[in-house]
């Protein structure tokens, strides 16, 4: 979850230590177990609420808490945004899911003082459900992501990470907001340095072994201009057309990269 856009001069990058890693591995599970349960409830009748209650008792049971809650004042335990909403959508009580919607549900939990970010976008009814074109583009969004983690090994840059995520979504004639990022990820949801999901290769901060980044490549069906709602969080495309959303916290080490929200 990014709260607001923001520019970094990549400078104050934290190196974690074999004990803050730890303890992030642990937040980072919570993160995505609760992703995990929040997925199992998208289904047509269900309250963008409903889940938002039960992501926060579920993190709450674990001994953790929603990393979202308050952030920057933002009303909900997560991020729960449907079909043009790109981001930071505010979970609300009349909010009900419908079959074939796409849902992206973002969620951070914060563990002994440390984070774990995640999100992933849904299908409603399940992928029978959604259309064609909404199935294109969240497929297209998670292997952006992918393509992405295969950067995030020791030496490479920043920017390698970012033109892995550009080439996927342009490639597949796609828009990418330019307003909103991946960061750092520790002790603070965020931290340096901005992963931005477009760039050059070979730019930006090198990648270091005990790095922890939040990469959340965002995509847009028709345009990359985006415009803040009413609400002043929830983040639609511009043309009113679909969008999706995934994220993982990924730890840089001496070898393959580890991808600390991923379950097992």
């Amino acid at each position: 979850m990014y709260g607001f856009p923001r520019r970094s001069s990549g400078t104050k990058i934290i190196i974690k230590t074999p004990r803050e890693i730890t303890i992030m591995r642990k937040s980072a599970e919570i993160s995505a177990l609760a992703l995990k349960h929040a997925g199992e409830m998208v289904k047509p009748g269900v309250t963008t609420w409903e889940i938002n209650r039960a992501i926060g008792e579920f993190i709450k049971n674990r001994g953790a808490k929603a990393s979202f809650r308050g952030l920057y004042g933002f009303p909900g335990n997560a991020c729960i945004s449907i079909n043009d909403e790109l981001i930071h959508g505010i979970p609300a009580r009349k909010r009900t899911l419908c079959k074939g919607d796409i849902v992206s549900i973002d969620v951070g939990a914060n563990k002994d003082g440390y984070h774990g970010d995640n999100a992933m976008t849904f299908y409603c009814g399940g992928e029978e459900a959604c259309s064609k074109e909404a199935i294109k583009l969240v497929r297209t969004c998670e292997q952006s992501l992918q393509n992405a983690i295969v950067q995030c090994v020791s030496g490479n840059r920043v920017g390698d990470i970012s033109n892995a995520i550009q080439q996927t979504l342009e490639g597949a004639g796609y828009f990418i907001p330019e307003d909103y990022f991946g960061h750092g990820v520790g002790r603070d949801l965020h931290e340096d340095p901005n992963v931005s999901n477009f760039g050059k290769p070979g730019r930006g901060p090198r990648l270091t072994p005990g790095m922890t980044i939040a990469i959340e490549p965002m995509v847009c069906e028709s345009t990359k201009k985006t415009k803040v709602m009413r609400d002043k969080w929830t983040v639609v495309e511009g043309n009113g057309n679909l969008t999706a959303h995934f994220e993982h916290t990924i730890l840089i080490t001496k070898d393959e990269p580890l991808v600390m929200t991923k379950l097992v």
